[in-house]
């Protein structure tokens, strides 16, 4: 019977932490989100922060901010083309440089902090004209300074939008009601995955312990 209750607490405890990093998961973050361009237009969310992505000459890069789930599949996206010719067909190639076509989505009111308004009501787009290695963030800052960072260097504002604030939680989307949330790891993907991150790390230690503990009692 001993030797069952390190089982029974492992498994009552994974139960515990999943519990608890649900309401995480289920919550949303006001972020900017990172996208890239895909075939015929699309967006498919970005997999590496614009800090560590260097797209190549004709490459198309999105940003949205909103109020939007912590997935992929929930963010919201860009709401113009990812269009390259649109963005940078009237800008020539030159040699030791690459074109990157930005989108740049401020979102919508109801998504905007309190006392903040989006700058522009439809996506800003340009054409960053930079060193072949550059970054996508180095092409951002190129076409829509001033950018802020936090000091987990997460992208939190382009062209002074917002003005305060950086992928803070919402304890229900579209509610308007914040929470505090830890801040995403530097250059993690799109945006935000605290919860998921938390979640995982409390049940691998919960498990750590049960399999030590285990041992300790066979021996």
């Amino acid at each position: 019977m001993r030797r069952r209750l390190p089982a029974v607490a492992l498994a009552f405890g994974i139960v515990l932490a999943l519990l608890a990093a649900t309401p995480a998961l289920a919550a949303g973050y006001r972020y900017w989100s990172f996208w890239d361009g895909s075939a015929g237009g699309g967006w498919a969310y970005a997999t590496q922060g614009p800090s560590m992505a260097r797209p190549a000459d004709g490459a198309v890069q999105g940003f949205r901010f909103s109020v939007s789930k912590d997935a992929a599949a929930q963010a919201a996206q860009p709401r113009a083309a990812a269009d390259f010719e649109t963005v940078c067909g009237a800008t020539a190639p030159t040699e030791g440089s690459k074109r990157v076509a930005l989108v740049i989505d401020f979102g919508v009111p109801a998504d905007a902090p309190a006392g903040d308004t989006p700058p522009d009501a439809a996506p800003r787009t340009a054409c960053a004209q930079v060193a072949p290695e550059a970054t996508t963030a180095e092409a951002l800052a190129s076409v829509a300074k001033p950018l802020r960072y936090n000091s987990a260097a997460l992208l939190c504002a382009i062209s002074g939008y917002p003005k305060q604030g950086c992928g803070e939680q919402v304890a229900d989307a579209g509610a308007g009601t914040e929470a505090p949330a830890p801040s995403a790891a530097p250059d993690s993907g799109g945006g935000p995955s605290a919860g998921l991150l938390a979640g995982i790390a409390a049940v691998a230690a919960l498990a750590a312990a049960g399999v030590w503990q285990s041992r300790r009692r066979t021996r």
